[in-house]
């Protein structure tokens, strides 16, 4: 880095920054010299985007081929209701340098894939993954990996969040580490299936913007090896430990991925499209989405329901239902695990808040299972209602 000296108005404008001795002047030159890239200009990348540009990171990327769509602005806070229509990218590196015009805005009107991946991430030096989607996310971390790059990562869905740091070294975890493979694309709803709560972006955001400028410093605890787990409903926050996979096919002793344009995201994330069963089948003993009461009453009866917990392996450790006869059956693995399930007796799904298992009791009964619920509000309501020492990861 060049150090590159701070002007009269910076001195100014980053008064409170220079003031911390974790900071000073030396720390904000390497915040002026620094280049971070930001994928997606959306929930996340929104307030990310504007923390680092309010704190004087020197050159950002923005990654996003999409308009302001009048759906975003709930959460979208770096796009106002005028910009609606526009290109993301226009309107952000408008706020941006209305916020702060000595911030460098490096646009990508692109789609990010196996081609271009490998020419725009190793012009940074840290890369905050705002993306929505799998295929971007694994090929975000298959990139950083390959290069070097110190990932930040987060994301969001109704109340829940997470953020992590990720390939920040040789000992540190990957995003496939924690998830070696995607849930089916049916089985995980989109924002605008599920919903997500304005603010909850605000703050994953943000707790993403102040790793990446933290991992620019050099200073603090960092959250290699850390996943954070934020629920806005309960407003707590957990933390599991997060260990690199020496079988990771990304990061491990013996890495499998090899040249990213050779890589098809979209058909390692994917899988064909299955139609909804007919309605001619048997009705179901019990209504496809059931309260916490509703499933006590059913595990005391005559023929309690199997409890399939479609959780990671690392949240089922963490704490599960096993005492109740719950099967571990995670998203990515649930297509071959499927035959082992028994189609004569009822299935409840269960995550930690219920979106996860909303999708896998709609793809089981798409496959001719007649009799599945989802447990509402998740393993999260149970512990509110039934346990509270269960820890729900």
């Amino acid at each position: 880095m060049d150090d590159r000296p701070l002007g009269t108005d910076e001195v100014r404008r980053y008064a409170r920054h220079l003031v911390l001795g974790e900071v000073g002047l030396g720390g904000q030159r390497r915040l002026k010299d620094a280049r971070i890239l930001v994928v997606g200009a959306g929930g996340l990348g929104s307030p990310a985007a504007l923390y680092l540009a309010a704190a004087g990171v020197g050159t950002l990327g923005l990654i996003d081929p999409d308009a302001v769509d009048l759906s975003n602005l709930q959460r979208q806070v770096i796009h106002g209701t005028p910009d609606v229509g526009r290109p993301k990218l226009a309107s952000a590196a408008d706020r941006i340098g209305a916020l702060n015009p000595h911030v460098v805005v490096e646009p990508y009107p692109v789609m990010l894939d196996g081609g271009n991946a490998g020419d725009i991430l190793p012009r940074y030096d840290v890369v905050v993954d705002g993306s929505d989607n799998f295929p971007t996310r694994y090929l975000v971390n298959d990139a950083c990996v390959r290069f070097g790059i110190p990932l930040v990562y987060g994301s969001i869905l109704r109340w829940e969040g997470q953020v992590s740091l990720f390939a920040d070294g040789p000992e540190g975890p990957c995003y496939r580490c924690l998830f070696r493979e995607p849930p089916p694309a049916e089985l995980v709803p989109s924002c605008a299936e599920a919903g997500v709560f304005g603010a909850l972006p605000g703050v994953v955001g943000s707790m993403q913007a102040l790793e990446a400028i933290k991992r620019v410093l050099g200073v603090g605890t960092s959250l290699r090896g850390r996943l954070l787990l934020f629920d806005a409903l309960e407003v707590s926050w957990r933390e599991v430990r997060v260990r690199r996979d020496p079988e990771c096919p990304a990061c491990g002793d013996t890495p499998s991925i090899g040249e990213l344009h050779l890589v098809d995201y979209e058909d390692f994330c994917g899988m064909p499209g299955v139609a909804a069963a007919e309605d001619d089948g048997p009705e179901p003993a019990f209504p496809p989405r059931l309260e916490v009461e509703q499933l006590l009453a059913l595990l005391e009866g005559d023929d309690p329901p199997l409890l399939l917990d479609v959780r990671e392996a690392w949240e089922w450790r963490e704490g599960n239902l096993s005492s109740l006869g719950a099967v571990h059956a995670p998203l990515g693995a649930l297509d071959e695990l499927m035959a082992g399930l028994p189609r004569d007796r009822p299935v409840v799904a269960v995550c930690s808040m219920g979106a996860r298992s909303a999708g896998a009791a709609d793809y089981l009964r798409a496959r001719g299972f007649p009799q599945v619920a989802n447990l509402a509000g998740g393993l999260a309501a149970w512990a509110r209602t039934v346990d509270p020492e269960l820890v729900v990861g």
